[in-house]
């Protein structure tokens, strides 16, 4: 979809160009300064008009992004006026005649229902309005009609249609760009609440088990592990934001590990080393944890937790590596069938099988690339590692900031 768009776009601006230049010769002569040839001058000033009206559009077909970006709009197509629709009513009207709003969508109908562009006469009572035709172009994403983008101008003109038709489909591109980001988010959105829906039951089930067996025997032991559930479950289930710190993860990983170790006591050994410098590395929200959750599954579940004599070691690591953080999570507990791993990251084996892998791998490929999914190493009975490589810097991964107590 992403080669698609940027085709289209490649293909719509020097359409765009040819269309500024031939309509402003038409309307009033150039002044060139040193930019070189009057072609080569229309297409630098149609492309950065472009670009200053494109950041606009991407919030999508609102009130807001169409007054922001319709001067610039008007400015492509050298109209007397220029408006920007939705199906229902006009968004925003630059330059004269705005006593044609009215009569502008009650002639739209018809293009809204077809899809298709048209060039409309306008009944004006005023003798010195300037706005005697419209040309309408519709706004499409998806070949849904979204609304329309229309010129006005005092005469009918051929060159107005072509150049309003275009500059209605580069608008259209920002549209579509706008609602792939919707759709991103919300994806983001439903993959985080399914890897909520993922935290065992019987993690919290046990944990208040736990919990309840010290209120008599140790009340202040009873208290630290009911802080510690309290900190970890608020912020799994935290809304805001996509990002966290590595620092935050880890902070909810030390409540995790604290829970787990009031269960299975010394059976479960951990170490941790931490580069100082890589806790800021901003990193997708809930992508460390469930790894973490995973070790201690297969690492001492998968042994038999109710067995005494079962012990498991985990290691944390979290090494700067130049312009990335190298985060490694390794347990030697039961490991799995590399055939089976290959099956869960796809999508295809039951969650039991590896708690959150599939989630965390396919969230980082989406941030980052293909290139920063999990790296995992396992076999039955050798343990597991699983290595996250985190971009320091990656444009639009920000931090919401630290979490702190309501």
């Amino acid at each position: 979809m992403s080669g698609f768009v940027a085709g289209l776009c490649v293909a719509i601006l020097p359409l765009l160009a040819a269309g500024f230049w031939l309509g402003r010769r038409t309307v009033r002569p150039q002044s060139l300064g040193d930019l070189g040839t009057p072609v080569e001058h229309a297409t630098f000033e149609t492309l950065h008009t472009a670009t200053l009206a494109a950041p606009p559009l991407r919030a999508g077909l609102t009130e807001e992004a169409a007054r922001k970006s319709a001067r610039r709009l008007r400015s492509l197509l050298g109209t007397d006026a220029l408006c920007l629709t939705d199906r229902t009513d006009v968004l925003v009207w630059d330059g004269v005649g705005q006593h044609h709003r009215t009569q502008i969508m009650e002639l739209l109908a018809g293009s809204l229902e077809s899809g298709r562009g048209e060039a409309l006469p306008l009944s004006c009572d005023s003798p010195d309005c300037p706005v005697r035709w419209a040309v309408v172009a519709p706004l499409t994403v998806d070949d849904r009609v979204h609304g329309a983008l229309v010129a006005c101008a005092p005469r009918e003109s051929a060159v107005l249609v072509r150049a309003a038709g275009e500059v209605a489909r580069w608008v259209s591109v920002q549209l579509e760009l706008a609602d792939l980001d919707r759709s991103r988010t919300r994806l983001i959105e439903a993959e985080i609440k399914a890897l909520r829906a993922q935290i065992s039951p019987h993690f919290i089930f046990n944990s208040l088990a736990v919990i309840a067996s010290f209120v008599r025997t140790d009340p202040e032991r009873a208290r630290e592990l009911l802080l510690e559930f309290a900190d970890f479950t608020r912020y799994s289930f935290r809304r805001h934001g996509d990002f966290t710190t590595l620092a935050d993860e880890l902070h909810a990983i030390d409540h995790y590990l604290a829970l787990v170790r009031a269960r299975f006591g010394d059976r479960l050994d951990v170490t941790l080393q931490i580069a100082p410098e890589v806790l800021p590395v901003a990193l997708p929200f809930l992508c460390l944890q469930p790894l973490v959750e995973n070790a201690v599954k297969h690492g001492l579940e998968g042994k038999g937790a109710s067995s005494a004599a079962a012990k498991c070691h985990i290691g944390i690591t979290a090494q700067d590596a130049g312009a990335e953080a190298l985060v490694v999570i390794e347990d030697d507990g039961a490991g799995m069938d590399p055939d089976a791993l290959r099956r869960i990251l796809a999508g295809e084996g039951s969650p039991s099988g590896g708690i959150g892998l599939s989630n965390v791998d396919d969230r980082l490929r989406q941030v980052y690339g293909d290139d920063y999914g999990l790296v995992i190493e396992t076999a039955p009975g050798a343990g597991m590692k699983i290595t996250a490589r985190l971009p320091k810097y990656q444009p639009g991964v920000h931090s919401a900031g630290r979490l702190t107590a309501p």
